[in-house]
């Protein structure tokens, strides 16, 4: 028996009539370097040979009596791995959009409570001979990084494995009786006291330390303090920006429905390597510029643009090799977004500026203080709490942030499930209602792998979104190219004196100074050989 911590058991609340609170994954597979064909019976072999590895895959939850404690993981007495295991067939040869719409319907349908919280799925028929594979598991039984966890256990390092024939050898555990439970809960309650005082205390010390920082810091970075304006790292231009750090209202923040949108594509992480080394930046600074030009880009064609940045939330793992596998050991950091500004280089600048300010906030958090918030309250109170939340409308008025952004490391070399090679694999993350995008991106094979999730009427043009990703890209690689050759020449022939302002696609000019030409229009294809994104 294991109880949820606080911040898994959020998860759940986190649950609608129109939201789920599941994280999933595509992998698209090469079946043909699997020594024998590879099927359900393969796969269902497979995966029941090394369940006893992730504990949490064969446990369902178990609710405390009036719901005065957190839930807590048992054993499965009727477990069924061929219940959780299934295949679909998409009629041959089953295109990508295909693909992408099966996603996001599966997506879509929340899981059973009363089952361990996990659905995987063979899917044939793919153009090219290609399978895919798609695995759904509950956010409340892992979070990003120990799903990739789950990951390296499915698969291999070599197609040639031997896979042991199906054995039913599982011997579950009895569960606790709801009077048991409902005894520790009512001991849980008692040290409520007690926890809150530690509460106040590790928040005391987070507070005092956050807010004279980030505030002003914050303010000069992006033009919000008392003067409205801000001066750009590295370009010496000044920026109106008159809008406070807060996440404005944008047509993403707004009620979705149950149904969902997916999108996804690759994009070449040599290119993104080589942005981060001319520029002097993170690779993962390159994401987040990346995704500032597309989201600007689709809030111009949707008349939704504000005037200042966007906030997007960023998830940071805070798990360490003592952590067991399952659950969840993660904390967030909030940074700016920059889509008010027009250039990429402007974008990616301070990008890297205010993702270094966002860590440092983050870091001001003790260690889980987040955990701690969460499971203060009891689930009965959580849950009733959550609902009003969503049912008064706030997180459409005045949204914590804008958009969720996640990228997730993977394995950097070849892997195989059941002897079929990995070609890629795409995160499909989780929207709520006031949320309705979501960007995660995991590395893999000299590749990031993104996967777009939204809500079906909010964003219906998904697909120029994950497009837009591309062209991003390709202009941060152009002006990477760039800046390369400026200081190549000025190595020669010394700096210039002046040198007029350019700008490249999605602004003015107001900001210029970035270096970056008006080589292409916003929504103009992007370099040959860019592989379209799928959506549906």
């Amino acid at each position: 028996m294991r109880r949820l911590s606080g911040l898994d058991a959020a998860f759940l609340a986190l649950e609608t009539p129109t939201s789920t609170g599941h994280v999933g994954g595509l992998s698209i597979l090469d079946p043909s370097t699997s020594p024998e064909p590879l099927d359900l019976a393969r796969l269902t072999a497979l995966m029941g040979s090394r369940l006893h590895r992730v504990p949490v895959l064969r446990q369902r939850l178990q609710t405390v009596p009036l719901g005065i404690d957190q839930p807590v993981w048992v054993d499965d007495e009727h477990f069924d791995i061929g219940y959780h295991i299934r295949e679909i067939g998409l009629p041959q040869p089953g295109s990508d959009e295909q693909l992408a719409e099966q996603i996001a319907r599966i997506h879509a349908r929340p899981l059973d409570r009363s089952r361990p919280l996990w659905e995987t799925y063979l899917i044939s028929g793919l153009a090219g001979g290609r399978m895919a594979a798609y695995t759904k598991v509950h956010h409340a039984a892992m979070d990003g990084v120990s799903g990739v966890e789950l990951l390296t256990l499915l698969f291999d390092l070599a197609p040639d494995i031997e896979i042991p024939p199906l054995v039913d050898d599982f011997r579950p555990q009895p569960g606790p009786g709801a009077l048991s439970l409902g005894v520790r809960g009512v001991a849980r309650l008692a040290t409520r006291p007690l926890e809150l005082v530690r509460l106040a205390a590790n928040a005391a010390k987070a507070i005092p330390a956050v807010a004279p920082v980030t505030g002003p810091l914050f303010g000069g970075l992006l033009g919000l303090g008392g003067s409205g304006t801000t001066s750009v790292a590295g370009d010496g231009q000044v920026i109106p920006s008159p809008t406070p750090l807060v996440a404005p209202a944008t047509p993403l923040n707004v009620a979705i429905s149950p149904h969902r949108r997916f999108a996804f594509a690759s994009v070449s992480l040599d290119e993104v390597k080589f942005v981060k080394s001319a520029l002097g930046v993170s690779v993962n600074d390159v994401v987040m510029a990346m995704c500032a030009g597309a989201l600007r880009r689709w809030l111009e064609v949707h008349d939704g643009l504000p005037d200042g940045p966007l906030v997007a939330m960023v998830p940071v793992s805070v798990r360490d090799d003592s952590s067991a596998h399952g659950g969840n050991k993660v904390s967030a950091m909030l940074p700016a977004l920059p889509t008010h500004l027009p250039t990429p280089l402007e974008r990616v600048a301070v990008t890297r500026e205010a993702t270094m300010l966002a860590k440092s906030h983050q870091a001001f958090i003790p260690p889980g203080l987040v955990d701690e918030v969460t499971a203060f309250a009891p689930p009965a109170l959580t849950h009733r709490g959550t609902r009003l939340v969503f049912a008064s409308g706030i997180l459409h008025k005045a949204p914590a942030f804008n958009t969720v952004i996640s990228n997730v490391p993977g394995p950097n070399i070849p892997v195989y499930l059941a002897g079929a090679k990995l070609l890629s694999h795409h995160p499909v993350s989780v929207v709520i209602d006031g949320l309705a995008l979501n960007i995660t991106v995991i590395g893999y094979l000299g590749g990031l792998h993104f996967g777009l999730v939204a809500a079906r009427e909010v964003v219906p043009d998904l697909d120029d979104l994950m497009s837009w990703l591309q062209e991003e890209l390709d202009l941060l690689v152009d002006a990477a190219r760039e800046t390369l050759e400026e200081r190549e020449r000025e190595a020669v022939e010394g700096p210039k004196r002046h040198r007029p302002a350019r700008t490249g696609p999605g602004g003015s000019g107001k900001g210029g100074g970035s270096g970056v030409s008006a080589r292409r229009a916003p929504g103009t294809g992007s370099r040959s050989g860019a592989r379209r994104p799928r959506s549906s």
